[in-house]
């Protein structure tokens, strides 16, 4: 592999963490309350994703400068999935706005209809008990792959 396909591989990683970004503050403002709570979370995020607050701030400024990527790893899907159920539950209350976009989502990110609400059910409570990512996913693979 040569220094562009890395170079390409980098900024291919990097958009798809600005989207990941965007569906975040996206699904944190659904419900017209950005709290302290769920922008504590979207800091938390977007570092492991090595995105600054400047950053973050372009990115709730300017939404429409980012486009929806979808990751092509299943697992990194999941994990910004499980990202996106974290923000809507981290507050202690879904609202419908909130439970809609996050199907929505489900949808484009390729996940089953008929499974989705056990799906979300599932990463919910997992959070709720401190589970992260790993075993959450492991809980979920076979929904997933139904």
């Amino acid at each position: 592999m040569n220094i562009q396909e890395l170079l390409n591989l980098f900024s291919k990683g990097k958009a798809t963490a600005k989207s990941h970004m965007k569906i975040l503050i996206e699904m944190a403002a659904v419900d017209g309350n950005f709290d302290p709570v769920e922008y504590d979370l979207l800091k938390k995020i977007a570092k492991k994703h090595n995105i600054s607050e400047s950053q973050l701030k372009e990115i709730r400024q300017n939404p429409g400068d980012f486009a929806f990527e979808l990751p092509a790893d299943k697992k990194e899907r999941f994990h910004q999935f499980y990202d996106l159920v974290h923000m809507m539950s981290v507050d202690d209350s879904v609202h419908p706005e909130e439970m809609a976009l996050c199907r929505l989502y489900a949808v484009k990110f390729g996940y089953s209809r008929d499974r989705m609400q056990e799906m979300i059910d599932t990463i919910q409570s997992n959070i709720k008990h401190g589970q992260g990512h790993e075993e959450t996913y492991k809980r979920v693979e076979l929904l997933i792959s139904i």
